[in-house]
């Protein structure tokens, strides 16, 4: 009995699977929008749902896991890892956020610029995951919410990815369809006139809708981010000692290279009692003087990791791989008003202070002369057992390890050469992305640019479960018959439009369809559907691939559709409908804007 009603509920939804899997993609569109449940879980569950209807198979779900665009995306999160630990995006969100100091508006247009360029000319999604980091430490900077800034470079970058054959893998993907078809290949910058006029369009539309439409206030985890980067940019002082045939020996202060870092500066020079500063620097070092520093917590550590140089008072023994402890001097503390020399744990741990930090006040003259005063913050190098030490001491309160980890600047031009390798080889069409992204990663773990732990540490697992679900989403709704049966619906209008109207009713199609499955699943479905439809309607079938290419990269009404609106719906801590908001009306006056354009060049 219970096997006659599984038979019959099975052949009741092999009979009705198109319509089933489009009321099961209406769910998980609600399911988005309530946002009563974080977006990964409800892709998830869709994807198992699927499997559960036998849209999926086992076998089928794993071809979605040898899907290469996850792959390249992790690839890149450590490609981009890598150049934080090297400390090139802290060199590069410097650069930006000294411009945003004097002209914020201009340098957010500067960044957006570059975006633009740079997704024009290689794939936009690793553009994307480098700016990240870069465009939330500029918003910062400059006042601005994160939030009001990632769903625009996302937008941009897709904009600046429909320029060129280049930009983005849907239209290397229609023009692959095209070719397989007997068509002339596409050349680079066949879509660039259109592209221009959707650029200005969606551009235009940012600017003025933007901030009414946009979200206008980070969440608290983005909140936690900014004071977590606060934390990070505490200036501490500190003292580095010139030793006698040391590197510094014999240099002026104006050709120190480490003193040109962002996030550390000179102070003064103690030359036995004197102490030069301002009008008296720069001046040649002699043995025995002694720099006086303000530094970024990552910067002192950095400077530790340096064999020649010894920032700080304390033991002379070299510590190797040393733990850093930051500690607060509690109202109790026996030698609060005497200098830092004196404090008892000096004299008897291997530990050195490496730095003083000193709320609302610049501590001094110098580290080894700074009187203690309660809630004065140490930085402090110390092995295990010293650290362990540390923990228990009474007399000190929030106790815990540095977050800070020293630069691996040396490496930065591995980094970098290794980046632009890979855009520069995937460009020319050497590789596959992806195949070239692993090779990258390699590279980087191989010269420790970026060590293993840091590597993993640098994925974000949301982003990617979330692709992975929404592709076996999208799979299951093209093998139960849904996508077609979305197409089938709209051909018979189709074929009683005007040549305008055809263009409209494409990129409506593919847009939506773009929306709710991938963008590259939307292009394999409607590239072959115009290419047979084109002599029946008397169009020009370039103009119409033309309008699926732009039509299934122009998703920016949900941040499941493209690759750069899920990257930025993690990293910005949106909601569904943020992106309802902003993308609906740039949805419409882009996807108008495009459709005249290709109407009236083709």
């Amino acid at each position: 009995m219970q096997l006659d009603a599984f038979n019959t509920l099975s052949a009741f939804v092999d009979a009705h699977s198109a319509l089933i899997g489009l009321l099961v993609l209406l769910a998980i569109l609600a399911g988005f929008i309530s946002e009563r449940l974080p977006p990964v879980v409800i892709a998830v569950a869709g994807g198992a749902v699927m499997l559960m209807l036998g849209f999926l198979t086992p076998e089928r779900l794993a071809a979605v896991f040898s899907n290469p665009a996850p792959i390249t995306i992790a690839a890149m999160f450590i490609l981009s890892g890598a150049l934080v630990r090297t400390g090139v995006v802290d060199a590069m969100a410097a650069i930006v956020s000294a411009r945003a100091d004097k002209n914020p508006r201009f340098s957010m247009v500067q960044l957006m610029g570059g975006t633009f360029t740079a997704s024009s000319l290689v794939n936009n999604t690793p553009v994307v995951i480098v700016l990240i980091p870069i465009m939330k430490r500029t918003a910062r900077a400059a006042g601005i919410a994160a939030r009001r800034m990632l769903i625009p470079l996302s937008y941009i970058s897709i904009l600046g990815g429909s320029m060129t054959l280049l930009g983005t893998s849907t239209n290397l993907l229609v023009d692959g369809i095209a070719q397989r078809s007997g068509l002339a290949a596409f050349t680079i910058f066949e879509p660039t006139l259109v592209g221009a006029v959707t650029a200005i369009a969606g551009i235009l539309t940012l600017s003025l809708l933007g901030p009414f439409l946009l979200p206008g206030h980070d969440t608290p985890r983005d909140a936690a981010a900014a004071q977590e980067d606060e934390q990070n940019r505490r200036l501490y002082i500190t003292d580095l000692v010139v030793e006698e045939g040391s590197r510094l020996d014999g240099l002026s202060t104006s050709s120190v290279k480490l003193l040109k870092r962002d996030g550390l500066s000179l102070i003064a020079v103690q030359r036995k009692t004197r102490f030069l500063r301002g009008d008296q620097l720069p001046v040649v070092l002699d043995p025995g003087d002694r720099l006086i520093l303000e530094a970024t917590e990552t910067e002192l550590v950095s400077l530790t990791r340096d064999a020649t140089l010894r920032p700080g008072v304390g033991t002379e023994t070299m510590l190797t791989e040393p733990n850093f402890i930051s500690a607060t001097i509690s109202p109790s503390h026996p030698t609060i008003g005497r200098q830092l020399s004196e404090i008892p744990f000096l004299s008897r741990l291997p530990v050195r202070v490496v730095g003083l930090s000193r709320p609302r006040h610049m501590a001094g003259p110098s580290l080894s002369q700074v009187r203690i005063r309660a809630g004065d913050r140490l930085l402090i190098a110390a092995d295990s057992v010293a650290a362990s030490a540390l923990r228990a001491n009474i007399n000190l309160v929030e106790v815990g390890e540095s977050q800070a980890r020293p630069f691996r600047r040396l490496k930065a031009p591995i980094a970098i050469l290794t980046m632009l390798g890979i855009i520069a080889l995937a460009a020319m069409g050497a590789a596959p992305i992806e195949t070239l992204a692993i090779m990258g990663v390699a590279i980087v773990l191989l010269t420790r640019c970026i060590d293993a732990e840091e590597a993993w540490q640098s994925i974000d697992g949301n982003v990617l479960v979330l692709i992975f679900a929404m592709l076996a989403v999208g799979l299951g709704l093209r093998n139960a018959g849904t996508v077609e049966l979305i197409v089938g619906w709209t051909t018979p209008t189709l074929l009683a439009a005007s040549p305008f109207a055809v263009l409209l009713i494409v990129y409506a199609l593919t847009s939506a369809l773009t929306e709710v499955v991938t963008n590259n699943a939307v292009a394999v479905l409607m590239a072959p559907l115009v290419i047979a439809l084109a002599d029946p309607l008397g169009a020009d079938v370039r103009a119409l691939l033309l309008t699926v290419m732009f039509a299934a990269s122009a998703s920016f009404a949900t941040p499941v559709g493209y690759q750069t609106n899920t990257l930025v719906y993690a990293a910005g801590g949106y909601r569904f409908t943020d992106f309802l908001k902003i993308g609906l009306p740039m949805n419409l006056i882009v996807g108008l804007a495009t459709c005249t354009a290709i109407y009236f060049l083709y």
